[in-house]
């Protein structure tokens, strides 16, 4: 059983979870996931690695609590257990196997938005410790959603913060951020990264491209089973089919159809609210029942 170290609310309804797992914390890559399961009967759920301690022997995912399965993950308090946490799956970075030589002189920059700031966090820490330092752009929708800034602070060279609703930092979206800082502020970079949400990963894409900038993706958000047997994860990568969990979870941005993955993404999206409909509604049945046996 794997043993919850520390549980804390980063933002509304997202959630840190740091779980005793040492054979997976000391095998651990930045870019990799893990498969939780809650309990003996619970759905296995692919969860990007937010952080790793091979000391401490922990891992740590963040969690946004959207269905039922989620929402059973994110109930879990300290001391209790998860009848399953599986990993490392998935392929590391691409840069941890280049020569330290040349990822130091490497400029990169890294945007998360969302809860996909949380797995861009042990990329920019694994660089740091290696005397590499990236620039970072955070987004969220307002200063109350953002999450893991003080820790990418702390590794990153530069960090750009960037809200909606300009409650925080910059007022607008990544993509005019990354813009901004090449063509006011002459930042040059040879590599970005972005994990978030899709649609701002196909944007943050075309933005690249204006300025030959190569570009990577995490499509983490469309694994379900996390082994590939199961297929739902298919992504067009070059025009190929690829599989994200074995493959991935990252590829080259400007070979991933990024059109097809939303209408993936969204089809699943329809199935867990129905799942989450039909487990509310047996939560009601159930109060009902505890009040006529009253």
């Amino acid at each position: 059983m794997f043993e919850i170290l520390e549980k804390r609310t980063l933002a509304e309804g997202i959630y840190l979870t740091r779980v005793y797992a040492p054979r997976i914390a000391r095998s651990a890559k930045p870019g990799q996931f893990i498969i939780v399961r809650a309990d003996e009967k619970g759905e296995r759920i692919p969860l990007t690695i937010a952080d790793y301690d091979i000391e401490a022997g922990s891992v740590t995912m963040v969690t946004q609590a959207l269905g039922v399965s989620t929402r059973k993950i994110v109930a879990k308090e300290v001391g209790e257990c998860f009848a399953d946490v599986a990993g490392p799956l998935g392929r590391p970075s691409d840069f941890v196997t280049e020569p330290l030589e040349e990822l130091r002189n490497k400029r990169f920059v890294f945007i998360g938005g969302g809860v996909g700031t949380a797995p861009v966090y042990p990329q920019v820490k694994w660089l740091s410790e290696h005397g590499i330092k990236a620039d970072v752009i955070v987004g969220a929708k307002s200063k109350d959603m953002l999450i893991y800034t003080q820790e990418m602070e702390r590794v990153a060279g530069n960090l750009y913060i960037c809200t909606d609703d300009g409650s925080e930092g910059f007022h607008g979206l990544v993509t005019a951020r990354l813009e901004q800082l090449i063509t006011e502020e002459g930042k040059q970079y040879d590599c970005c990264v972005a994990i978030g949400p899709m649609i701002m990963m196909k944007f943050v894409t075309l933005t690249a491209k204006k300025f030959d900038l190569p570009c990577i993706v995490s499509l983490n958000a469309l694994m379900v089973d996390g082994t590939g047997m199961c297929g739902a994860c298919r992504v067009s990568v070059g025009g190929k089919t690829r599989f994200t969990c074995v493959d991935g979870p990252e590829f080259n941005a400007y070979e991933v159809d990024f059109d097809e993955a939303m209408r993936r993404q969204g089809m699943y999206r329809t199935q867990e609210q129905r799942a989450l409909a039909i487990a509310r509604e047996r939560a009601e049945g159930h109060k009902c029942n505890i009040g006529l046996d009253k």
